[in-house]
């Protein structure tokens, strides 16, 4: 782990926890996401120097702390320039931003770990002249607010968190989503992008992503219908929690239960607005019924 491996004339990655893209281009790096923590990055920029290169760049594709954690030490020890998209480099900059938009209020200390906020950095707003030239990006929201695909002129993309592995799905069936409806039109877009290689931040390198974007497009539609089944008669949130959990076999900690009930909450956001499932007041208790 962590070795620095080339998959194009100036195009590499570095497999680690989240996959760490690196382009360079006349003795300059742009690195696609920084590192899940300094020690990550500390590991991405030992490459970097062992061949001569220098830092110029890093594109966060999108603002969680696995892929920013080490962008703050990358820019105080280089000086390099840092960018996501639109409201991403808002969260980079600001990072209390995200703990408090998973826990709906202010987070619990144990809300406030390196696996929810990075260190906090100043960061620019991706766009096209930002990027090295023969870099290009594409939007692939929904996991986030804002998710970015980077493409290196060998072909080669970095698809970030757009899709997780089968093993992944099968363990924990219930990957961290933001917009659903968003997150399916990424998984229909994956499916168009012309490369010879797709690097996910969580799997292996592929020459092709149709059939992994399937598999996650399948999986959001079983765990949907499993969620009407549980509200057919109505249920709260917690409730309904409460059933996934125990339907799926997930670990609970105080963390994992606030990733799980952001995801759930946007699947019946997302169903509610397709008219499958409605809110209904109980008395003074909100339940989520399922249409029909």
């Amino acid at each position: 782990m962590y070795s620095l491996n080339k998959v194009g004339e100036h195009t590499y990655y570095i497999d680690s926890p989240a996959n760490v893209g690196l382009y360079e281009y006349g003795g300059k790096v742009c690195l696609i996401d920084s590192g899940s923590d300094k020690d990550a990055a500390k590991k991405a920029l030992k490459h970097i120097e062992a061949q001569g290169w220098t830092l110029e760049k890093v594109v966060c594709t999108h603002s969680h702390a696995d892929h920013a954690g080490g962008a703050a030490l990358l820019k105080q020890r280089t000086g390099c320039t840092v960018y996501a998209a639109g409201m991403g480099a808002a969260i980079i900059e600001n990072p209390i931003l995200e703990p408090v938009f998973l826990f709906g209020g202010y987070p619990l200390k144990d809300m406030r770990s390196k696996f929810t906020m990075s260190p906090p950095c100043e960061c620019e707003r991706l766009t096209e002249a930002a990027l090295p030239e023969g870099l290009t990006f594409t939007h692939i929201d929904g996991h986030d607010f804002e998710q970015v695909a980077v493409k290196t002129p060998d072909n080669v993309w970095f698809i970030a968190d757009s899709v997780v592995s089968e093993e992944t799905l099968s363990k924990y069936k219930i990957a961290f989503l933001y917009d659903i409806e968003t997150h399916l039109e990424t998984l229909k877009k994956l499916e168009t992008l012309e490369g010879s290689l797709f690097i996910p931040a969580h799997c292996p390198p592929m020459e092709s992503v149709t059939e992994l974007a399937r598999a996650n497009a399948a999986n959001i539609a079983e765990v949907a219908e499993v969620i009407k089944r549980f509200c057919a008669d109505g249920l709260t949130v917690d409730d309904l929690l409460e059933k996934l959990f125990a339907e799926f076999g997930i670990r609970l900690y105080l963390t994992q239960y606030a990733l799980i009930g952001h995801t759930t909450r946007s699947y019946l956001s997302w169903l509610c607005a397709r008219g499958e499932i409605q809110p209904v007041f109980e008395g003074t208790r909100l339940l989520w019924k399922t249409v029909g």
